[in-house]
């Protein structure tokens, strides 16, 4: 019995976990949905849509900080300074100045990441990869800047 037990414990497959991506604008590139602040999901009908592209820059959509949804642009760059890693900072187009917090890139897998402020190690962000931004948001913010 014992002899059993061992050989169905040496046939057992290790859990794989995927290996984290390298923090680089290649990975970064695309789609996220933020789906934690904090270590908490937003706010029901709340949402924040971060498109990264390395040609173009950032567009944030977001309904969070105005009761319309809205959709901001800004430039990005990535450094890695040796105390803490890999940082992700930006700028909003049309002099609307810097974003609040420069970020600590981590956890980057295919799917998912995680930023944290780098002035305030409690702010945590986490994203998940999307296709694209709803369609329906976009038409909002177009229809909203008409106005």
């Amino acid at each position: 019995m014992l002899l059993a037990i061992a050989l169905f414990a040496a046939c057992e497959k290790p859990i794989e976990t995927p290996a984290t991506l390298e923090v680089m604008p290649a990975n970064l590139e695309g789609t996220w949905q933020l789906a934690e602040l904090d270590g908490k999901p937003l706010a029901e009908g709340a949402y924040v849509y971060l498109v990264l592209d390395r040609k173009y820059g950032f567009e944030v959509y977001q309904n969070t900080a105005s009761m319309y949804p809205v959709c901001y642009t800004g430039t990005y760059s990535l450094e890695n300074d040796w105390r803490f890693g890999d940082i992700i900072s930006g700028a909003y187009d049309y002099e609307q100045g810097k974003w609040a917090h420069d970020y600590i890139v981590t956890d980057l897998y295919k799917e998912s990441m995680a930023w944290t402020a780098k002035d305030d190690a409690s702010y945590v962000q986490k994203f998940v990869r999307v296709d694209e931004v709803p369609a329906e948001i976009v038409e909002a913010v177009r229809t909203q800047s008409r106005q």
